[in-house]
């Protein structure tokens, strides 16, 4: 094995924890010099691993303190009905996530919004994308758990 193929992880894992650190700090993480280490995490760029760097906001700070969870049912599974749904939803800015599913519902969102009446809003504007059979809306009392974090246990490395 590769000693890159060893390292990988571990750099992509500390380049996540620390994307703003300074590049001394992510390669003395990792027990490399600065060049060859983020030559590889420019490769992991190149690759497409790691696909965006962002920067993660306070959503009670934003005054975003209200998510929902919006289950979506269609009678129309068909193409043209799919595309003119998923461009209508993606531009609402409170969606902030749009899933397809299996089983009872066809489309899960995301929702984030100050408040009920912000959600009226949202849902006014949903229901104007397309033609929809049901929209059904479950409110986050308490966020548990959430992370941007991927788990990186089945990474496979390339030879």
């Amino acid at each position: 094995m590769k000693q890159n193929q060893v390292i990988k992880p571990r750099v992509l894992a500390v380049a996540i924890a620390s994307l703003f650190a300074a590049g001394g700090a992510l390669a003395q993480a990792v027990n490399l010099s600065t060049t060859p280490c983020w030559r590889r995490v420019q490769r992991l760029h190149d690759e497409g691993v790691i696909r965006h760097q962002v920067v993660l906001c306070d959503p009670q700070r934003l005054n975003l303190g209200l998510t929902a969870f919006v289950s979506i049912r269609t009678s129309q599974h068909n193409r043209a009905w799919m595309d003119s749904f998923i461009a209508g939803a993606t531009a609402i800015p409170e969606v902030v996530e749009i899933y397809r599913m299996s089983g009872d519902i066809d489309y899960l969102l995301k929702v984030m919004i100050p408040d009920i009446a912000g959600y009226d809003q949202v849902y006014k504007k949903l229901i104007k994308v397309a033609d929809l059979l049901d929209v059904s809306s479950s409110f986050a009392m308490e966020v548990l758990k959430n992370t941007t974090a991927l788990p990186l246990d089945y990474v496979k490395l390339k030879g």
